[in-house]
């Protein structure tokens, strides 16, 4: 059986408080994602749900214990190595889109390939079929105010595999949505599920959750069976 793409061994996050007092958001997380998991991550408030997603997403890095992302052993590298790691091989989805409001669809969707080595003519190529895969190409000259909340939800999407990552991390994707959009975005994560790329959501719909293939539950800062 080949290795997940990702595994934490007894990852934690602490803060400090006064008087040499500890507050554990994460507590000896151990979790194992195969490559094309589509995990729903759920839990009340404040029980660690964006914090465990900031630190797979390389955001975070004052934790302790052990993380592997493919071959990759995260604790290991230095804050550059990581964040060259993170533009090649992770997809964000946020609740609030995320997207950079001075700049049109197209260079928002331009924005993650300028990371990587790709020339100038692969960029407008992987930009055009991206505005085509999502039927967006009519929006490409506008503004993110100009758009939905559902559609600008879809260009976040576009934006966050037109680099072709392993793996999306999506944090409340449905959260400003109504519920018919809430559905549209669920069922293109399914699809893009369904082509092999990994994904891990926080959410707390159970409707959400029900679109992936794994739930874990996080309370306290403890993943709970």
């Amino acid at each position: 059986m080949s290795d997940p793409l990702i595994e934490l061994k007894h990852v934690e996050r602490v803060y400090p408080l006064a008087k040499q007092q500890f507050f554990y958001v994460l507590r000896d997380i151990n979790l194992k994602v195969e490559e094309g998991d589509f995990v729903s991550v759920m839990g009340p408030s404040g029980a660690g749900k964006s914090t465990l997603l900031h630190l797979l997403g390389m955001h975070d890095f004052g934790w302790t214990g052990e993380y592997f992302l493919s071959d990759a052993a995260i604790h290991q590298l230095k804050p550059k190595e990581r964040t060259s790691l993170r533009n090649e091989q992770i997809g964000f989805v946020f609740q609030n889109y995320n997207l950079l409001d001075d700049l049109t669809v197209y260079e928002n969707l331009d924005i993650p390939l300028s990371y990587r080595r790709y020339s100038k003519s692969e960029r407008t190529s992987l930009v055009a079929d991206t505005l085509d895969r999502f039927s967006i190409v009519g929006k490409k000259d506008l503004y993110p105010r100009q758009l939905s909340g559902g559609q600008q939800q879809l260009v976040s999407i576009a934006r966050a595999i037109i680099a072709k990552p392993k793996l999306i991390l999506a944090d409340e994707p449905t959260g400003n949505l109504h519920s018919s959009q809430a559905d549209d975005i669920m069922q293109l994560f399914k699809k893009l599920n369904g082509e092999g790329i990994t994904i891990i959501q926080v959410t707390h719909s159970e409707i959400n959750a029900a679109h992936g293939n794994r739930v874990i539950q996080l309370r306290d800062g403890w993943i709970v069976k």
